[in-house]
Order: structure tokens, then sequence, then C-alpha cells
């Protein structure tokens, strides 16, 4: 009895240990907003934290970042990495200005023409790393160059803008109330209502199917709490932005991509392939999986997304400047890591990424909020960086 009850005590461990890479960034989260939640109110001039529009503005000012972050998760699964979305993303936001303000042409024609010059570069950048073996740090770090002084070159150093209503929509609009109930949004409201439905129903699916083949499940405590603290924030979140001005169209976009990016990657055998290159390519290969293939794919949607976030974030500024998109390669890189995914491939998951990127940024808006100067914001973005590739490792070595 005391050999089993040892035994039982070190699966629950390793249970436990298992989810914990899966499940500590939302408490991460949980508790980097509860800590500024209490810091901002403490100040002489008290500030609530969770107020409605701090919350829109999260996603407003964030939604580019979970794009890039989305498609960054495939390319790093792959065992690859890019440092040239920064540029692709200010590059094809100079297209669509071009496109928009001096030709003329009207959004739902620029939109897709953009995702398609987006597509075109990840396949000219994809096609070196997939098929001449040429390191992706390499010809991603030169498009980072060739793309940052493309733009340049296409603005002429100038800003390009102002953008018609319906353009700048895409990152500044919001969801009206089809039902008419005004304030709260009535819409808002009742797509929180089946997100938490749907949030209950999916865990159980996924625990039925553990269960069918006879994978060890968390204890049904645990699964019952997480599930109930997602619900209790996806209902105040919810409520806060149906107080406000309902659901931004970035949301919305940002939501949508997050479930078809989960199902690509759970749901599907080019999903299971990608993580199956990831973690050992010679022997995917073996297994008849064409991985040059699955690469090109991983470095083509790269492309498109990264086209996806500079049209969010021409509309959002509502121009096109030469030095837009710095910085986003390491924020969308810093968002996999922290988010849970392995630096050498072959693990992560979409939702990991989500909370990884609303973690930073979270950080970013309570930091600046408190009047916190850049540098310093650079140094705990760092740290933190630093700590989740730590844990990463140490949990692989255990």
């Amino acid at each position: 009895m005391a050999g089993q009850t040892a035994s039982e005590r070190k699966d629950l461990s390793t249970l436990l240990g298992g989810h914990l890479r899966e499940n500590g960034m939302l408490m991460a989260l949980v508790a980097i907003v509860a800590f500024f939640t209490i810091v901002l109110q403490l100040r002489e001039q008290p500030v609530n934290f969770l107020q409605p529009q701090i919350i829109t503005n999260v996603f407003l000012q964030n939604g580019h970042i979970i794009v890039l972050a989305l498609g960054m998760l495939l390319v790093i699964v792959a065992g690859h990495i890019d440092l040239s979305v920064g540029s692709v993303a200010a590059f094809t936001g100079a297209i669509a200005a071009w496109l928009t303000v001096q030709q003329g042409l009207p959004y739902y024609v620029v939109i897709p023409l953009t995702l398609i010059v987006g597509g075109i570069i990840g396949a000219m950048q994809g096609y070196w790393i997939a098929f001449w073996r040429i390191p992706s740090f390499i010809v991603t770090l030169a498009g980072m160059m060739v793309f940052r002084g493309a733009t340049m070159w296409m603005l002429g150093g100038q800003n390009i803008g102002p953008f018609p209503r319906e353009f700048q929509a895409m990152s500044n609009g919001f969801i009206p109330d089809l039902l008419g109930i005004g304030r709260p949004h009535g819409l808002t409201l009742l797509v929180i209502a089946v997100a938490i439905i749907a949030v209950f129903l999916f865990g159980l699916r996924g625990r039925a199917r553990e269960q069918q083949f006879s994978v060890v499940q968390e204890p049904m405590a645990f699964f019952i709490g997480r599930n109930v603290l997602i619900a209790l924030a996806l209902a105040f979140v919810g409520y806060q932005l149906a107080s406000f001005r309902g659901l931004p169209n970035v949301l919305v976009v940002v939501t949508l991509l997050t479930v078809l990016y989960a199902f690509l990657t759970e749901n599907t055998s080019i999903g299971r392939r990608i993580y199956a290159v990831g973690g050992n390519e010679k022997a995917a290969k073996l297994s008849g999986i064409k991985t040059d293939r699955l690469v090109f794919f991983c470095f083509v949607n790269m492309g498109v997304l990264s086209a996806l976030a500079g049209m969010m974030v021409t509309a959002r500024l509502n121009s096109a400047t030469p030095k837009a998109g710095t910085g986003f390669e390491l924020v969308a890189i810093a968002s996999v890591f922290i988010g849970g995914a392995s630096m050498t491939g072959g693990s992560g998951k979409i939702m990991g990424v989500v909370i990884g990127a609303l973690f930073m940024g979270v950080m970013n808006m309570g930091m600046s909020i408190m009047s916190i100067g850049i540098d310093y914001q650079q140094m705990i973005i760092g740290l933190v960086l630093l700590a989740a590739v730590i844990f990463d490792v140490y949990s692989k070595n255990k």
C-alpha cells in the first residue's frame, strides 16, 4: 500500500507539472492584472486599471501583436525563426497606404491585394529556407533590412495618410449592437455568454477525448477551478466592454484567428505534422512527411499575417510611417516564448501565445500608466523573457 500511495503521488505530481507550463501564464496574467489594479489604486490620484477604456485600449493596441504571434508560433514550432515580420508589416502597410491614398482603390480591394503581397514575401523567404536549407535567421535578417529600406524608399521618408473611415474601422471600429439594446451593448453580452458556454463544452469534450485514449487527466477540481476562473474573467471583461462601446473589430478578428489556428494546430494533419517537424525533422521526413513544404507553408502564412498586422497598425495610426513595425518581431517572439512555446521547436499552444501577448500588453499598459520610463520597461520585459526561457529549460531538464 505504501508503494502504491507513493506511485499515486508521483503520478499526480507529474500531472500537475505537465499542466504547469500550460496554465502558468494564465495565473501570471491574473496576478499581473491584480498587481496593477492594487498599485494604481494606492496612488495619490487613484486609477481604476479595470475601467472599460483601459481594457478596450489593451485590445486595440495589442491586436497586431497577437496576429503576429499566431504566425510566429507555427514558425517556431517548426524549428525556425522570423526576424523580418516588423519590416514586412511596415512595408505592407506602406503598400496599403499607396493603394488607398494615392491610387484611390476601395478598402475591399486593398485588403486582399495587401495580403497577397504579404504571402508573396513569405514565399520568397520560405523558398530559400525550406528548399535551399539556408538558415532562417540569416534569410529573415536579410529580409528585415531589405523591407525596412523598401519601406523608406516607398514612403520617401514621409507619412502617407489619412485613410477613409472604412479602412480605419479595421482597427478603430466597433461592432454595432444588432440587438438594439443600447448600453450595455446587447450583442457583446450575448457573444460573451456563448463564449463562456463554449469554454466549458470544449473543455469537457477534451477530457472525454483524453479518457477515450486513456490519457492521464488533470484532477477534476483543478479543471473546474481553471474554467470557472476563465468564465469569470470573460464575464467581467465582456461586461466592461459592453458598458463602453462594445466589441472592437480588432478583438473580433483576433478571436476568429485564434479559433482558426487552434483548430489548425490541434485538429488537422497539417498542424500535427508541423509539430512533428519541429520535434524531430529527420524522423518526420523518414515517416513520409514533406517537411520542406510544411516549412514553406509556415513562412507564407507568416507573410500573410504580417501584412494583416501591418494594415491594422496603419489603420490605427491613420497613416503609414517609415518607422512603423520597429521591434514588432521581438515582441512577437517574446509573446511566443512567454506563452510556453519551446525555443527548440516542437511544442507550444495557441492559447498560451495569446495569453503571453496579453501579458506583455497588460505590462506595457500598466507601466505606462505608472509613468515608468521606456528604458525601465525594456529591461523589465527582457527579464520576463529570460525567466520564461529559463523556466522552459528547467522544465525540460526535469
